[in-house]
């Protein structure tokens, strides 16, 4: 009869994690298919300027760096032109554990975890739209995630990919009060990336926060442990160099000291006003620095919960304030996914035509940034 079951039978998967992973279908179908395009894209234009294509996405620019590390560990002391104590051990410590046991060279482990780790960041940005604000939304942050102008940096043997898996899933994790989870994700995030700093802050304010309505010792426990990863690479920096700011002399050889942001309104009056023909990558870079501020205003207008505010905040907050290198300045704010959760949460407002209109775009305009980022601009991404 209807409705009925027979003993040893069941009705759909059981296993959460299964029923997780169809819940997201749709969402993970939409990052892959934006994702596949942007590679035909690429590779056609490379094999038109008869240009490799490996060699782009897995051993260029910071590939190198985090192969070499892979290869022969960190450098003993601050070097005088820069060197590879920059750069955060978590990727490149996994690329050497998973090479040991896999066939293939170390590039292709590397650029293999980056788009394992793709998979999983786009299932987090999901978990996180969706948990907020239902299944409509956290397609749509997920697809405009997959559109970012720099997205091909989510197939590239890059950290993004895998520090925006452990920030979306210690964001959900935090949305649900798991607070250990949140924790333990931040640390790893930390040891993944500088703005792991920036997650970090996002665990210990909300679990301090949570405080105020009663005591919890997961709560205070979490809010103790999230900096520890990223407190714990630049101690280890400094021991390794024989100076306490081991790390920070680093980032001065690499000019990436913090200047309050007059680098960043240096560069943009320099590239929108004065200069006459500047370069498009840069004025697409400085488009989106913009964007992402305007973005953020909305987010606070929307109130989006704390964890998410704090996270994307800080992140901001490092970027725009950086006098460093000015052009993967659109990369560094990949992760911060839910700056994109304004636009997703009108486009689910939208009428249908609006959304396949606007989706239609970002996604034909990251699949050109993507090819001109790698294959003309002549710089890293």
């Amino acid at each position: 009869m209807p409705g009925s079951r027979r003993p040893g039978t069941t009705h759909g998967p059981r296993h959460p994690a299964v029923r997780a992973l169809r819940h997201a279908a749709p969402a993970l179908a939409a990052f892959t298919a934006v994702r596949l395009a942007g590679l035909l894209f690429l590779a056609l234009w490379a094999h038109h300027q008869d240009h490799g294509l490996w060699p782009v996405l897995a051993r260029q620019w910071d590939s190198k760096w985090y192969l070499g590390i892979a290869d022969h560990g960190y450098a003993r002391e601050v070097g005088p032109n820069g060197n590879n104590l920059a750069f955060f051990p978590l990727y490149p410590v996994l690329v050497k554990a998973v090479a040991a046991v896999t066939p293939g060279t170390r590039a292709t482990t590397a650029l293999c975890l980056a788009v394992a780790a793709s998979f999983l960041a786009a299932w987090g940005v999901f978990a996180v739209g969706d948990r907020l604000y239902g299944r409509r939304v956290g397609v749509l942050l997920t697809t405009l995630w997959a559109a970012f102008p720099v997205g091909l940096v989510q197939w590239m043997a890059y950290t993004e990919s895998l520090f925006t898996a452990l920030a979306a899933w210690s964001l959900y994790a935090l949305l649900a009060r798991r607070w250990l989870w949140a924790a333990a994700l931040a640390v790893l995030a930390g040891l993944t990336r500088p703005t792991g700093i920036a997650l970090a802050a996002a665990v210990t304010v909300t679990a301090l926060l949570s405080l105020r309505r009663g005591f919890s010792a997961p709560a205070l426990t979490a809010a103790l442990l999230a900096p520890l990863g990223w407190c714990g690479f630049i101690v280890w920096v400094g021991l390794r160099v024989g100076r306490w700011d081991g790390y920070f002399a680093e980032q001065r050889v690499w000019s990436n000291e913090m200047d309050g942001g007059r680098r960043t309104l240096r560069e943009i009056r320099q590239l929108l006003v004065r200069d006459a023909s500047p370069h498009l990558f840069l004025v697409m870079v400085t488009l989106v620095l913009l964007a992402a501020a305007a973005l953020f205003a909305l987010s606070a207008r929307d109130r989006q919960p704390l964890p998410l505010l704090v996270f994307t905040g800080v992140t901001l907050l490092i970027v725009l304030t950086s006098g460093g290198v000015y052009f993967p300045r659109a990369r560094y704010l990949l992760p911060a996914f839910p700056l994109l959760l304004p636009l997703a949460l009108r486009l689910s407002a939208a009428a249908r035509r609006h959304r396949f209109v606007v989706l239609t775009a970002a996604v034909a305009g990251s699949v050109y940034w993507g090819a001109h980022m790698a294959l003309v601009w002549p710089g890293a991404p």
